[in-house]
């Protein structure tokens, strides 16, 4: 599943695939403007962290084309960079995507807006293809935590559509089952208030045959008590250096319940999405969105007028829950902070 992002010359566009519409509809939401990538991001017509940094790259060259022919073209792409990179507070790959097209603009020494235009479409595509091998690989290192007959519960969508294809946490699903790993299966969570696991994961797994389940978020400890879950799996926007995974609001229960649950619980992340800056998950900064995903579903209002809401969309889970970071390298283990910069080191990074 790789229709879902996509750069269309002949429109000067990045096509994205209507998440918001999903599973009954699928619309095409063409990208022309900055204003348009914006929108995108905000209102998770895109979503998922490396999603996100294939669109930010994408977007770098939609803001050039904007200023091409004005005379301060430096100084108002600079503007528009900024404002991409500050789209979205949580998802570390956002501004990840922005800052390596903006080094590759330092380091080209490229003259003219023409010559800036070829290389970082050329770059924004190697990030997209990128991000698909990374996910790959990803799916290989975490086909060795997965046994035969595992059923693996996984929050929100860290699939495909979160990716700009295989997926980061679905890719480790993948990875097992074309490993050989048999009786493979998923529950997803349905993740309110958004409804990814059960509008997202569902739809992509079930488009490519994996069997999948979706359950209530409040059913987690039962499923587990029952002994219907043997590994959780999620994805994360952010992991901090110390190796807090801040992925999707929800996830960091569903972590206290694994662990009370002796089920082991894994996060998969590219390398990208691992934050050195950041010291911990709570120093993380959490995106609060619209209380209207709250109040509604769809537009039906289900909660009295004038009582507020928390919607915060993201939340740490902290590193002594998790067995395991899955990434393109390898499984990184415990103490993660050791782990996460041998990772980096032995990357050259």
């Amino acid at each position: 599943m790789e229709r879902h992002i996509r750069f269309s010359d002949e429109d000067s566009a990045l096509v994205l695939l209507d998440q918001r519409y999903l599973p009954t509809r699928e619309d095409d939401f063409y990208c022309r403007t900055v204003e348009n990538i914006i929108y995108a991001l905000q209102t998770m017509v895109v979503r998922g962290a490396p999603a996100i940094g294939v669109t930010a790259a994408y977007g770098c060259w939609i803001a050039a084309n904007e200023v091409a022919g004005s005379k301060n073209w430096k100084e108002e792409l600079n503007v528009k960079l900024e404002e991409i990179a500050e789209a979205r507070p949580t998802a570390v790959n956002l501004r990840w995507g922005v800052e390596r097209m903006k080094a590759l603009w330092a380091s080209s020494q490229v003259e003219t807006i023409e010559e800036l235009m070829k290389i970082w479409l050329e770059e924004a595509k190697i990030i997209h293809q990128e991000d698909i091998e990374i996910c790959k690989l990803i799916g290989v290192h975490g086909a060795t935590v997965i046994e035969d007959g595992d059923t693996i519960m996984t929050h929100c969508n860290a699939g495909a559509l979160a990716t700009a294809g295989y997926g980061t946490a679905l890719g480790v699903v993948r990875g097992a089952i074309d490993a050989g790993k048999k009786d493979v299966s998923v529950i997803a969570n349905e993740t309110r208030p958004f409804l990814q696991g059960a509008r997202l994961t569902a739809y992509e797994l079930k488009e490519d045959g994996i069997p999948v389940t979706v359950a209530c978020d409040n059913a987690c400890g039962l499923l587990m008590r029952r002994g219907m879950v043997n590994k959780v799996v999620v994805g994360a926007d952010r992991v901090a250096a110390n190796g807090d995974a801040v992925n999707k609001i929800g996830t960091y229960s569903v972590a206290l319940l694994a662990k009370a649950h002796k089920v082991p619980f894994y996060v998969a992340a590219p390398l990208s999405t691992i934050d050195r800056n950041m010291p911990d998950g709570d120093s993380t900064p959490i995106e609060d969105r619209t209380p209207l995903e709250v109040t509604h579903v769809g537009d039906t209002q289900i909660t009295p007028d004038g009582v507020p809401v928390f919607n915060f969309a993201f939340d740490p889970t902290p590193n002594e829950l998790i067995a395991g970071i899955v990434t393109e390298v390898g499984v990184l283990r415990p103490p993660f902070t050791e782990s996460i910069k041998k990772a980096f080191e032995e990357q050259g990074k």
